[in-house]
């Protein structure tokens, strides 16, 4: 079985619904996870600030619009009078229950509530229009399967359990339609998968099902070698080990998150990042191969803050840098690159919530300089050990470039710089220009 996922662009209009339609009709039994329709999560979460401000007016004003948007999207999805009716009676389930929280208290599980609906209803809409085709489909809730643990993490053992469950219960049909991004919490409480989303919960089902290909679909022909948005004449790359894929999901590359990967790395289940706007194109595959000799892509991380430490305590001391982690530790604050001397150490954080106080329980140990608006540009290929040549190749390219830090050796497959945001493009520009020119 497959498992296939469709982000809001690929499903955010009615042209676009009939349009993945077609591509997962081709005889196969599998899983479809879809997210919100492009736009609805956030006129959702629009409503639901006006709703912690006791606006409801505000609310009610931005719903209104929204169910507009979907009655227009009912009626030209559906071409009989009775698939259009049915398409309706969703709408008035769905937006009569958002309203409903117009009138009562407002916390942070009504607002989770509220963000559900936006999968609950880009699945009901294709369930329904599946059926208008003939086809045997079945709507997968996965509010009935999909739980997070008390830590916050996936439930695999629950996860894998109760989904089987239901599709043994419900065997017979080509299609399984479910929603991504959506959860139970422990507590049996609406929640969301937050870090990636729908792609997470694809990646999920992937595994609970041992799955013989995880299918990303999104509105860009696979991962690529550079960030087409600064670099012009980039391509997709044609393989990427589960490694390198993770290494450029987390340093910035936008297609695919970083949490996404694991699942299918542990059960070793091939990935693929495919296009729909053009369905034919190769895209890019993740899997367990490591393709050798080669740097395959650069992906950019924004909005870094570079800490340096320095300290005469240092030097020949033991226990130092125990004492530095416990505190990003104590802040709940991951760090992302770590270089160090005999007398200072540097790391980078993507999160300034609570930056003063690191700061301020950093100086018990040394002097601390704070630089803001860094980039991490991260290069990722086969590095391992024995290679020669590629840091040369990477530092030639950078000559004009003042970096920040470099980060080679921790990763057999990522090579890590830090640069100032106003060097970010020529950064790129530069090592797209060398490295596979």
């Amino acid at each position: 079985m497959k498992i296939l996922k469709f982000g809001g662009t690929s499903v955010g209009s009615a042209q676009r619904m009939k349009d993945v339609a077609k591509l997962v009709l081709d005889g196969e039994v599998k899983i479809v996870v879809l997210s919100a329709m492009s736009g609805t999560t956030n006129s959702l979460v629009e409503i639901s600030n006006y709703l912690y401000k006791k606006n409801a007016d505000g609310a009610n004003e931005v719903i209104g619009k929204l169910e507009a948007k979907y009655a227009a999207h009912v009626d030209e999805l559906y071409s009989t009078a009775e698939y259009k009716e049915k398409g309706m009676e969703l709408m008035r389930e769905r937006f009569g229950y958002i309203r409903s929280f117009t009138n009562n208290v407002f916390t942070v599980f009504e607002e989770k509530e509220i963000l559900s609906q936006g999968e609950l209803i880009s699945t009901g809409m294709f369930n329904l229009y599946l059926q208008e085709q003939g086809v045997e489909s079945y709507l997968l809730p996965a509010l009935e399967y999909m739980r997070i643990d008390k830590n916050n993490e996936p439930d695999t053992a629950y996860i894998r359990e109760n989904l089987r469950a239901l599709l043994d219960k419900n065997q017979g049909y080509e299609i399984y339609i479910t929603q991504g991004y959506i959860c139970r919490n422990s507590f049996g409480e609406v929640d969301n998968l937050q870090r990636g989303g729908s792609d997470y919960t694809a990646s999920l089902i992937g595994a609970a099902l041992l799955a013989d290909e995880i299918q990303i679909w999104t509105d860009i022909d696979g991962m690529h070698n550079n960030d087409p948005r600064f670099v012009e004449d980039t391509k997709p790359v044609k393989e990427l080990s589960f490694d390198e894929a993770a290494e450029l999901a987390y340093f910035g590359a936008k297609i695919l998150h970083p949490t996404c990967v694991l699942p299918a790395k542990v059960n070793n289940i091939p990935v693929r990042l495919l296009n729909t706007m053009d369905p034919q194109a190769a895209g890019t595959l993740i899997s367990g191969h490591q393709c050798q000799d080669r740097i395959a892509a650069i992906a950019a991380k924004d909005n870094i803050t570079a800490l340096r430490i320095k300290s005469g305590r240092m030097l020949l001391a033991y226990g130092f840098m125990r004492k530095v982690f416990e505190i990003f530790e104590s802040y709940k604050t991951p760090i992302d690159m770590i270089t160090t001397s005999e007398v200072g150490v540097s790391v980078t954080i993507d999160n300034n919530r609570h930056l003063d106080d690191i700061v301020d329980d950093l100086k018990k140990y040394g002097t601390v300089e704070v630089d803001k608006d860094q980039v991490i540009i991260c290069i990722a290929g086969d590095f391992d050990a024995t290679k020669k040549g590629y840091a040369s190749k990477i530092f030639n390219a950078l000559h004009d470039v003042p970096i920040r830090m470099i980060s080679y050796g921790g990763s057999s497959h990522n090579v890590s710089i830090l640069v100032s945001a106003e060097d970010k493009i020529a950064t790129l520009r530069a090592l797209s220009a060398n490295l596979f020119d």
